[in-house]
């Protein structure tokens, strides 16, 4: 197993000249969140990642959660980095302050999170549905719950998770048959079953804080009779402390394919009488309090595929540039020469690099995108930035995932039958990485909302504004003199980009399923154009500060390599995307379902 060290040069770099930090930092109440700080809070972190975390990915994922005598039980190791981990603030980092938080853009969270989940992403998955659970309680909590329950998830002395995934009710929540009844004291008694509940049991904090979905007496069907409730596994008592255990339980950990470290949980409310919950929000409007969740969530989850990215990248480099096979072609040297001399071997290192890059921007400007939403400083400006938002959400939970797939296969390449070995750890990475395309609503629902929800939201002004942006950094490149050649690719894949949208929005009326059909290969044309823009975006950035005295040649003169790589080589294939949006249904219908065999 590698090591790992937190990118900070290319965070830094993706921070102030694709997102922009310095524009994020003048919003009211980020002061704080100046380049400086905000460099040195990350080599925090780093610190934290690389010398606390990344050393217990590896026994982790051997060793496994488990459930024993009713407890979850975690990986060696575990509880003394989750005291680091809290100790640090970090469960805090972009909660308010007037409740313990350090008050951090939501940019400055990504880019943490993204060392997080790098380092030990069976680790990370816990802190990131806290943050949720935060998120939820600052939005829809009233005064007495926040005062009870966010210095404790802000602290990490306790920690939250989102309960929604039943047997019968997986992507469907609105199956869901949990039920809730009033007690007549201003609590409710919740009753079911739910399962794939991530850190849904463990012993790291003194209590766990469960957003549950059920649905109360007399509630309408589907999701429109869904309400959301707070059901502690302590219940605090008058002090806010824990109490006596609620009724609830843990039957069952998952084994899983990956992220062993991760205890998910199968849990069970109410065997004896019912499980002590108080709502959260209004009732049958429990959708509307854990989207604030889930949004988030979904953004999380593109970091994560950046960070199992990242982490196998620097794997692959580390290795590529130690093991030694075969001659080179043109190899001064007598011998075999590293693998990293290797065409083949550059092109697969080349294109981690370049998706790693491209999928690290698409998320922090998502990030910045949360800030500017919330703190920009007039109502439009707020309102432009939640149509962005909304846009930008699914391609970032979406591509970014699948990127994480994409890279870690090829890190299992480069190692060659070593990669298929257990112990070099390069298995992990893909086995960590399958999971991102799955939840938090599948890379195939994140394909539909893009199309079926934000290709015309607001008359379709988000999008055309994107667009624009982006023609206006391809008219840039055009002009200079190292990347001019590049614009022409940037013009013609923001060209089929264009067409595809528009035959998808001609089909959403009249033939929803024909645009249904779409929809995964639409995502892939906007994760490649937008990415491939956004790098061009910083190697502008970095050209011109390769005019400058002591400019770090090596790092920008790859920053523009990079860009220049993905634009020629990963770009074009844009273009052959085009006929399977618009493509239709009929293919995927031309074989009966009674035809599809097994054998």
């Amino acid at each position: 197993m590698s090591d790992y060290a937190g990118p900070l040069k290319d965070m830094m770099f993706t921070l102030r000249h694709i997102a922009d930090l310095d524009g994020v930092a003048r919003l009211d109440g980020f002061e704080m969140a100046d380049a400086e700080t905000v460099a040195q809070v990350l080599g925090e972190g780093a610190r934290l990642a690389g010398e606390v975390l990344a050393p217990l990915n590896r026994s982790g994922d051997v060793e496994g959660a488990r459930l024993e005598n009713g407890v979850v039980r975690s990986p060696a190791g575990f509880d003394a980095a989750y005291r680091a981990f809290s100790e640090g603030g970090w469960n805090g980092a972009t909660a308010e302050e007037a409740h313990g938080g350090m008050g951090f853009p939501w940019l400055v969270g990504v880019a943490a999170m993204e060392m997080w989940n790098a380092a030990n992403m069976g680790f990370a998955v816990g802190p990131m549905l806290t943050q949720g659970a935060i998120e939820a309680l600052q939005a829809h909590g009233t005064d007495d719950q926040q005062a009870l329950y966010l210095p404790k998830l802000i602290s990490g002395d306790w920690t939250g998770t989102m309960n929604l995934t039943e047997p019968q009710a997986g992507s469907d929540v609105g199956a869901l048959r949990s039920r809730a009844v009033p007690a007549g004291d201003g609590s409710w008694r919740i009753t079911g079953q739910k399962i794939f509940i991530t850190y849904g049991d463990h012993e790291l904090a003194e209590n766990i804080v469960h957003l549950v979905l059920a649905r109360t007496p007399d509630a309408p069907e589907g999701t429109r009779g869904i309400s959301l409730f707070i059901v502690p596994k302590y219940l605090p008592d008058g002090d806010g402390n824990p109490g006596p255990r609620n009724d609830l339980r843990p039957a069952g950990v998952e084994h899983k394919l990956g992220i062993h470290a991760s205890p998910t949980c199968i849990m069970s409310y109410g065997d004896d009488g019912g499980a002590v919950g108080w709502m959260l929000g209004e009732e049958n409007k429990g959708m509307r309090c854990m989207f604030t969740m889930m949004n988030t969530a979904r953004l999380a989850v593109g970091v994560q595929g950046v960070s199992i990215a990242d982490r196998a990248y620097q794997q692959a480099i580390a290795y590529a540039k130690e093991r030694r096979q075969g001659r080179a072609l043109g190899a001064a040297e007598p011998g075999a020469s590293a693998i990293i001399a290797h065409a083949d071997v550059r092109r697969n290192l080349m294109t981690m690099k370049g998706l790693v890059e491209a999928a690290r921007a698409i998320c922090y400007i998502t990030g910045e995108a949360v800030d500017r939403a919330r703190r920009a400083g007039t109502a439009e400006e707020r309102e432009t930035a939640r149509g962005r938002l909304e846009l930008l959400t699914p391609i970032a939970k979406a591509w970014s995932t699948d990127v994480g797939v994409t890279v870690t296969s090829l890190n299992v390449q480069i190692h060659g039958g070593m990669g298929f070995i257990e112990e070099t750890g390069a298995a992990q990475h893909y086995r960590d990485a399958r999971i991102a395309p799955i939840y938090e609503g599948t890379n195939g629902i994140q394909a539909m909302d893009l199309v079926m929800r934000k290709l015309t939201l607001d008359g379709g002004r988000p999008v055309a504004a994107l667009m624009a942006e982006m023609a206006a950094v391809s008219a840039e490149v055009g002009r200079s003199e190292t990347l001019g050649p590049l614009a022409a690719r940037l013009d013609a894949s923001r060209a089929a980009l264009a067409e595809a949208g528009e035959w998808l929005a001609g089909q959403l009326a009249e033939a929803p399923n024909a645009a249904a059909s779409g929809c995964s290969p639409y995502m892939e044309m906007w994760g490649l154009t937008l990415g491939a823009h956004l790098l061009a975006k910083g190697a502008l950035a970095a050209t011109a500060a390769l005019a400058e005295p002591g400019a770090d040649t090596a790092f920008l003169g790859a920053r523009v390599a990079s860009a220049r790589f993905f634009g020629e080589q990963l770009l074009p294939r844009v273009a052959s995307l085009l006929p399977a949006v618009t493509g239709g249904a009929e293919l995927l219908y031309a074989i009966d379902e009674d035809a599809f065999q097994a054998a």
